[in-house]
């Protein structure tokens, strides 16, 4: 059996690893790639891939309803899951896109949304907030679209309370079977198609002081999952350990 050993991970440079003896790109995304993408995508994302994505951007809605506070969504897009939100929650939401801002400003105008107390054009790797302003911090279907998501996983800790909640929605590639075939097929096509199709899990598990408490596979077909993390404020206490 053939195994995938990651040999290269740089902001920058397209991620590489290596099928046997045989090195392959999974993909590389960068900036201007995504909002490229997105701005062909505005028109009809709501009724392609955010019909797709509904019912695991429902179900996050569902489990941050549970919760209380100032909520940030990043990566808000369209703003599809933003009438979803209970009113007593207090609903920022940031995407790099202009276009598909645009369209979730006007949902906010239209459903009289008064919760929703921002929308920013905004770098989900450069959150422009101060540290632990928010109680929930989530992120649907965005770590395979940024260039770099273990700097936006560490943007979304550092931006969380202590004791709040991290949630991701997003896909996470498989090595075997037909489906693992295909993601890698898809792989050297990311910046055309606006993700990466190759995406492995430990990507996102870079934080010490985020503790996973869930993880389940959403609807269609197990191609999405959902993470839960609690931010651990004793972790951030605890000193470093002298080399």
């Amino acid at each position: 059996m053939k195994t995938l050993e990651r040999t290269a991970v740089d902001r920058g440079t397209p991620v590489l690893q290596r099928d046997g003896g045989r090195i392959v790109s999974i993909g590389y995304i960068a900036e201007s790639d995504v909002k490229d993408a997105y701005r062909r995508w505005a028109p009809v994302y709501d009724q392609t891939f955010g019909y797709i994505a509904a019912q695991g951007r429902r179900h996050a809605v569902e489990c941050i309803n549970k919760l209380s506070g100032r909520v940030l969504e990043v990566g808000v897009g369209t703003g599809l899951s933003l009438p979803d939100y209970n009113r007593n929650l207090e609903i920022v939401g940031i995407d790099l896109s202009p276009d598909m801002l645009e369209k979730a400003h006007e949902r906010v105008t239209a459903e009289r949304l008064d919760n929703v107390t921002g929308l920013h054009e905004m770098d989900a790797g450069n959150l422009e907030f101060p540290d632990e302003s928010f109680d929930v911090v989530v992120a649907m279907f965005v770590m395979t679209v940024v260039p770099d998501p273990e700097r936006v996983m560490r943007e979304l800790a550092r931006v969380t309370r202590p004791g709040g909640t991290v949630m991701l929605v997003n896909h996470f590639s498989q090595e075997q079977g037909v489906r693992g075939w295909v993601e890698r097929r898809m792989a050297p096509f990311a910046d055309k198609i606006g993700w990466r199709s190759v995406f492995d899990v430990n990507r996102v598990m870079v934080c010490d002081e985020l503790t996973l408490t869930e993880r389940r596979s959403i609807r269609p077909f197990g191609l999405f999952t959902m993470m839960q993390f609690a931010k651990d404020a004793e972790r951030m206490r605890r000193p470093v350990a002298a080399e």
